[in-house]
């Protein structure tokens, strides 16, 4: 494992781990000129693994992986209500976080995550099969069953697979910024951004045309932040009702229309903060917050940074 400027990701894979939670971040993070990131996959012993949906894992590393790992990432796996993670996962867990290590579960990885007591008095997630679950064996950890993924300072869970990857996208906007983000997203072909407090899952009767509508709306507010956008707007370009457009707006992503353009310009704001050396004012005016004082407003109630710190800290 170097110990350059690469940040050092380890996957651990438990019995019965599943194969897209186990393959989520070991492709994200994997190591590639445009990723200042190292990837390692370990499991409570080196050997075989059993993995879950008739798949084993050949690990090649033990526990002994996770001794200087900067994130840890533990991936769901079967039947975590009725088994125990083994003591000693338990115990280089929180090894790892006592010597500050970022711990990451997919889905159910949060049984095991939970197992070692850093999750109590803290938000958390699993897969909404699971919730009820992981209350009634860790009821000292406050599950939301209503969010994709919960960040408590450097403890995170996550709900089902494909919320492991905006996990991900998440901790790379942390680490490095919205223009890699976004970067890794469009290599994965996945949405760039969406918010941790979005639902899980929505049982709704919208019909799917009109889902694609409002998708086709969102392109086309993000290639038009700049000039005035009103819920009136908006709806008129996804041509059906103000007060539809609204409702069904919030189903779909968690943010009411205007939360939502408020954080795209928020985040083409970091992106040019990022890459480009405009001035504050000239970016609020392109991205459509009219002025620097809004700009710092807005840009610090979101992020809780000023643009000029968030510059100093993310440019290239």
């Amino acid at each position: 494992m170097s110990h350059g400027k690469n940040h050092r990701v380890v996957v651990l894979v438990l019995e019965g781990a599943k194969p897209l939670d186990v393959g989520i971040p070991a492709q994200v993070f994997a190591r590639r000129p445009s990723m200042p990131y190292e990837v390692r996959v370990c499991g409570a012993a080196p050997g075989l693994v059993t993995g879950g949906d008739g798949l084993s894992y050949h690990v090649a590393e033990g526990l002994e992986a996770m001794e200087h790992a900067d994130t840890v990432f533990i991936p769901g796996y079967r039947e975590p209500a009725t088994t125990e993670p083994p003591a000693a996962v338990v115990g280089a867990l929180m090894a790892a976080r006592e010597r500050g290590a970022r711990l990451a579960a997919i889905s159910t990885g949060a049984f095991a995550l939970a197992a070692t007591g850093l999750l109590d008095g803290k938000r958390a997630t699993t897969h909404w099969h699971y919730t009820k679950a992981l209350a009634e064996r860790h009821p000292l950890v406050r599950v939301d069953e209503n969010v994709l993924f919960v960040d408590e300072d450097g403890v995170l869970t996550s709900a089902g697979a494909a919320s492991g990857i905006d996990l991900c996208l998440h901790l790379v906007r942390h680490d490095h910024g919205v223009g890699l983000s976004n970067h890794v997203a469009r290599r994965l072909v996945a949405a760039p951004y969406r918010s941790g407090g979005q639902a899980q899952y929505v049982p709704r009767s919208v019909p799917e045309p009109l889902g694609d509508l409002f998708a086709s709306t969102r392109e086309w507010a993000l290639a038009h932040l700049a000039e005035p956008l009103t819920l009136d707007t908006l709806a008129r370009n996804a041509r059906v009702s103000a007060r539809t457009f609204s409702r069904r707006f919030v189903e779909d992503t968690g943010y009411t229309p205007m939360q939502w353009v408020l954080r795209a310009r928020v985040d083409l704001a970091r992106e040019l903060l990022e890459r480009t050396d405009l001035g504050v004012e000239q970016i609020a005016d392109r991205v459509g917050l009219g002025s620097g004082a809004n700009l710092r407003l807005h840009f610090h109630r979101i992020l809780g940074t000023s643009p000029t710190e968030y510059r100093n800290t993310f440019s290239a």
